[in-house]
């Protein structure tokens, strides 16, 4: 038997041995799929979700060639039913008309009550409520007067348009969420009537999607980009505060949590130097707001600095998730929140790059913008002054010093795109795994088994791709990981695919995988905020971009297969025969907490 083998997985058992099964995590914590539990049972073959944007994000957006073909007679195409306004006063429905079309005897009802549309003539889109006042300030459309008292369900409902006795068009939805608007994304269909016409009777219903009013729906942002300064944290924390101290103009930074001093303190130098400095964070991350966010709120307003916090009732996201930052024209992008333990270094093993080009910089800018100035943010001094503080025990632990292993490198990049959550990223990086010929390397603090990019993943690996995945083994993390990686194994071996995954080991070089990043055939890199859960994709504001080049690519694959490799272990040479044989038994007990690939020399 091969006893330093013996003796490093007696190592691992104890060092997992050790790790508390607590189920809270600190204050700031990442948000979580409520599906992330331990497992004992096969990943089932879930199909990957087709959500994507509304066909149509505003009223005043251009039909599809498909939706054009559907539509050619009056139809129902978006429903408010439940605004954030008392009593859900102010709700409306969207009808799209031919040009010229007189209202003259048409009808909405649900069955139970009916509203009179008014005598007059329309094109194109409008609004219908019988609120109007109300109305107008939550829609761009013009707005129509209802005469009657119909009423949209929150819980769901069918609603019909009529011209006299016949059903023009019908629609069905189901629970309204809050703040959410319906858009039509199928048409309704009959047999005996025209495409996107319902004949009298019982019409196949249109059907729709929900997406959170004002929130963003774009489409992937692609640009030419020169060269990009790949970094890796805790070696290069430098990058993120030179990017900041640099800044000439405007500097735009968005997180989940801003809790450095250090980024406070530059932030408000930009300020007073006359930059054009804005800051936006969410306002109730998993476990409370840290308590070194009221300090910073403090120092960034004194300065002159914007700041909101987003989130509470009504928010568009779940969770305001993304890191990044906007500088002039240079876009930095991280994996990390702004406290000391991401961007300052102290703690996790992150990656992040920052490259300079306008076109992407104003996209992001444009994302910033829309999220920072939308109805679910407050001021930070009134964030500061009603939000209930949570002390972060693990910041008073002195700050461990990390070796800078990889120094940021400025790389060569053939393009960059941006990718947003929810508007685009998860289509995209479906498509983007879809593509893969050779090798996934995937580094992720955690990932959810019904997760679609998982799906993909293992799609490739049918395929034929090599397929790795690092994991981290923090406390709140490890029983999950271990469970997944179990189940992984059994679908690699049942039908023979190359699927490694690993749990990071103890190192010098990190304290624990905060990385969210893959590496697709060492031609494309991903680097952004999203965990790999249907949340993160679905609910939250997540930032990522696509990196493509051998050279950018291959940076971070050399820093994957430096943490999958680990820190070298030495044992002494004079190690007792008694202590062999203990370490013997404990790694044979203690046998599930070793990764399935572990078995590899």
């Amino acid at each position: 038997m091969d006893l330093r083998r013996v003796v490093l997985g007696a190592l691992i058992v104890c060092s997992l041995v050790g790790s508390a099964a607590t189920l809270v995590g600190p204050p700031g914590t990442e948000p979580r799929s409520d599906s992330v539990t331990a497992r004992s049972t096969p990943i089932p073959n879930a199909t990957a979700t087709d959500r994507a944007c509304p066909p149509r994000a505003a009223e005043s957006a251009v039909p599809t060639e498909r939706q054009t073909e559907a539509s050619a007679g009056p139809q129902i195409v978006g429903l408010y039913p439940n605004p954030t306004t008392d009593g859900n006063v102010g709700e409306f429905a969207v009808l799209e008309v031919p040009p010229g079309t007189a209202l003259a005897n048409w009808t909405l009802t649900d069955g139970h009550t009916t509203a009179t549309l008014p005598n007059e003539t329309a094109s194109g889109r409008v609004a219908v409520s019988t609120a109007p006042n109300v109305t107008e300030s939550l829609t761009d459309a013009p707005v129509l007067a209802l005469d009657g008292h119909l009423k949209l369900a929150a819980d769901g409902d069918e609603l019909r348009l009529r011209n006299g006795t016949t059903t023009i068009d019908a629609v069905a939805y189901d629970r309204a969420p809050t703040a959410e608007r319906w858009y039509r994304t199928e048409p309704a269909t009959d047999a005996d009537g025209p495409a996107g016409t319902a004949s009298p009777g019982d019409p196949d219903h249109g059907r729709g999607q929900w997406w959170p009013r004002d929130a963003t729906c774009l489409p992937v942002s692609t640009a030419d980009v020169d060269q990009a300064t790949a970094f890796v944290l805790p070696d290069s924390p430098q990058v993120p505060r030179e990017t900041i101290r640099d800044a000439d103009d405007r500097l735009l930074l968005a997180g989940y949590t801003v809790t450095s001093e250090p980024i406070a303190a530059a932030l408000a130098n930009a300020a007073e130097r006359g930059v054009d400095v804005a800051v936006l964070l969410e306002a109730s991350p998993v476990g409370g707001t840290p308590a070194p966010t009221a300090d910073v709120i403090e120092t960034l307003e004194a300065a002159g600095v914007d700041v909101r916090a987003v989130g509470g009732d009504g928010a568009r996201y779940r969770y305001h998730h993304p890191k990044y930052a906007v500088a002039d024209d240079r876009v930095l992008v991280t994996t990390e929140n702004w406290k000391p333990a991401g961007v300052g270094g102290e703690s996790s093993r992150g990656w992040g790059v920052r490259f300079e080009d306008e076109r992407l910089a104003d996209e992001l800018v444009r994302v910033f913008r829309a999220d920072f100035e939308g109805p679910d943010t407050v001021a930070g001094d009134d964030y500061r002054a009603t939000t209930s503080f949570v002390d972060d025990e693990s910041a008073d632990l002195s700050a461990t010093e990390f070796p800078t292993t990889h120094e940021p490198d400025p790389v060569p990049v053939e393009s960059a795109e941006l990718l947003v959550a929810p508007d685009n990223a998860e289509r995209r990086l479906q498509a983007l795994l879809a593509a893969a010929d050779d090798e996934i390397l995937i580094v992720q603090p955690t990932v959810a088994a019904d997760v679609s990019l998982l799906e993909s993943t293992l799609d490739a690996a049918r395929r034929g791709v090599d397929v790795r995945l690092l994991l981290g083994s923090a406390w709140y993390d490890a029983d999950d990981n271990e469970a997944l990686a179990a189940d992984l194994e059994r679908v690699a071996d049942r039908e023979e695919l190359s699927i490694s995954v690993r749990l990071v080991d103890d190192t010098d070089r990190f304290e624990k995988i905060h990385a969210k990043g893959i590496v697709i055939d060492r031609e494309i890199a991903v680097v952004g905020s999203a965990n790999w859960n249907s949340n993160s994709l679905e609910n939250n504001r997540e930032v990522l971009v696509a990196l493509h080049g051998r050279d950018v690519a291959g940076y971070y694959a050399d820093v994957f297969e430096a943490d999958w490799a680990g820190d070298q272990q030495r044992f002494p040479i004079g190690l007792g025969v008694a202590v062999i044989v203990a370490l013997a038994a404990a790694a044979l007990v203690g046998r599930r907490y070793v990764r399935f690939d572990d078995r590899d020399p």
